[in-house]
């Protein structure tokens, strides 16, 4: 579903991505884990469009997105939950999800997917005429997510979703990405709790530096000492 070819990326005169290589097949659940500043968030910056690479391509679905704009990369299916969630805190719960189908015209599925929203969240549901900045940040991560899935995406790309979340609400956002992923969804994801993220994946890739250092079934880089000693705190 997604390739990512020698990818490089600057911030001005700083090399942040290195020529990383990354695959996606549909279905799947992939994470990229490493230390803060390795590159795992500019990755998925250049994935949806809002950084440029200097060199490479990102393909998804066979479509070159290194020229489109962050838009088209929605229509074509591509949705991003950004670290620190971002959401429009002076809006409600409801005109939050609304931005989230912003592109789409089909009114009757629309309806339909705040529904399905609501099945997966019922704590949005119970909240839906409150502003999102009174939320609490699990609420507001769960918003965040909401929101993204009311574009329909075939790929949706995670940036840190336990972010600042207490360990209760980080394993109750995990089963959910869990259970997106096996209604349909596809999924990249970012996270510094490498533990949490190896349990659900089925792929993993670990970049330092701006680059791509081992990649493999994520069970096994679970379990794997080198990368426990590294990322996992044992």
């Amino acid at each position: 579903m997604l390739e990512v070819v020698d990818l490089n990326v600057y911030y001005g005169g700083i090399h942040a991505l290195k020529g990383i290589n990354i695959k996606v097949c549909e279905g799947e659940i992939v994470t990229l884990i490493g230390a803060n500043g390795a590159g795992k968030t500019t990755t998925l910056k250049t994935i949806s469009g809002t950084l440029k690479a200097k060199k490479g391509k990102v393909l998804f679905q066979g479509e070159d997105l290194g020229k489109a704009k962050t838009h088209r990369i929605v229509s074509l299916g591509v949705a991003h939950v950004p670290e620190g969630r971002r959401i429009f805190k002076n809006m409600s719960v409801m005109e939050n999800l609304e931005i989230g189908a912003y592109s789409r015209k089909d009114k009757l599925e629309i309806k339909r997917d705040y529904e399905k929203i609501f099945e997966i969240f019922p704590r949005l549901l119970e909240r839906k005429e409150q502003m999102a900045g009174t939320l609490s940040g699990g609420e507001q991560q769960m918003l965040a997510i909401g929101r993204a899935l009311m574009a329909r995406p075939k790929l949706l790309l995670l940036d840190e979703p336990s972010m600042g979340l207490a360990p209760l609400i980080v394993k109750q956002i995990f089963s959910i990405i869990k259970d997106i992923n096996e209604k349909g969804t596809t999924v990249l994801l970012v996270e510094q709790n490498a533990s949490m993220a190896l349990k659900i994946a089925h792929r993993a890739y670990v970049i330092k530096n701006g680059v791509v250092e081992i990649e493999g079934n994520a069970l096994e880089l679970l379990n794997d000492e080198n990368i426990k000693d590294a990322y996992l705190g044992a």
